[in-house]
């Protein structure tokens, strides 16, 4: 039996300011630490054991992952870091307000934007110094990889090919794997593995860092997937991410 952990990190900076946070690399606010530190202790309270861990390049997927095993005394885990899995790029939304966006273009389109699984918003400027083909983390990336906007249909991918590609694999040789990572490269990976439509994907809201765990067998079927955690207090925080987007 094989054990998967889909994490989404903990509450950042622009999360709390309910601002579009895309590739821009932002850091975990003090309550999303905390919130890591509580996935910690629950995974290790259930007796997980990793063997492995992935993040994306962003420094609140990588912290994230750091504070839940430093929770669980495993921080000499071994880690593997990819932009494949980074958040969806919301292209010239990165840095609005979602509440004040909403207002401007109405509730219906910025749920598309966040939400659907084909349309991306408008692309951030290349010549930028904000834009993707400027920072120095995807140096060794080749252009053509690196958006300036993205749908989910984007995200997908380049999320499902390192599932296929990397972890499966992975999961030949270990039995629990963490993966710290974003709302909708997370979302990607789950809509994969568990057949969601494309009209269907757009009600599945992930809260921040609560343990999304999957189990399959020896031959990599799905048996089972569960929040890990209190049921009433996700569904809250599930609705609270279906609500950002919508004007005040």
């Amino acid at each position: 039996m094989k054990k998967v952990i889909l994490l989404r990190h903990g509450e950042s900076e622009w999360n709390r300011e309910n601002r579009f946070t895309g590739w821009t690399d932002v850091d975990l606010s003090a309550k999303g630490v905390e919130e890591a530190r509580k996935a910690g202790r629950l995974l290790k309270e259930q007796g997980f054991k990793f063997d492995m861990t992935y993040t994306s390049y962003l420094k609140r997927a990588i912290k994230t992952a750091n504070t839940v095993l430093e929770e669980m005394d495993m921080l000499w885990l071994p880690v593997e870091r990819t932009w494949r899995l980074n958040e969806k790029h919301y292209g010239m939304l990165q840095g609005l307000n979602k509440a004040e966006t909403a207002a401007k273009y109405g509730d219906e389109q910025v749920k598309i934007w966040r939400r659907s699984y084909d349309i991306a918003p408008n692309p951030q400027d290349a010549s930028s110094s904000e834009s993707t083909w400027n920072d120095p983390k995807y140096a060794n990336v080749p252009r053509e990889n690196l958006p300036l906007t993205e749908s989910l249909k984007d995200t997908v991918a380049r999320a499902v090919p390192y599932w296929k590609g990397t972890i499966v694999p992975a999961l030949a040789s270990h039995s629990e794997i963490l993966i710290s990572a974003h709302g909708n490269s997370l979302r990607a990976i789950i809509k994969y593995l568990k057949g969601i439509s494309d009209s269907d994907i757009i009600s599945l809201n992930l809260p921040t860092a609560v343990p999304y765990l999957f189990v399959f067998d020896n031959n990599m079927n799905l048996i089972k997937d569960e929040f890990l955690g209190d049921p009433e207090e996700i569904k809250a925080l599930m609705d609270a991410v279906a609500n950002q987007g919508k004007a005040k």
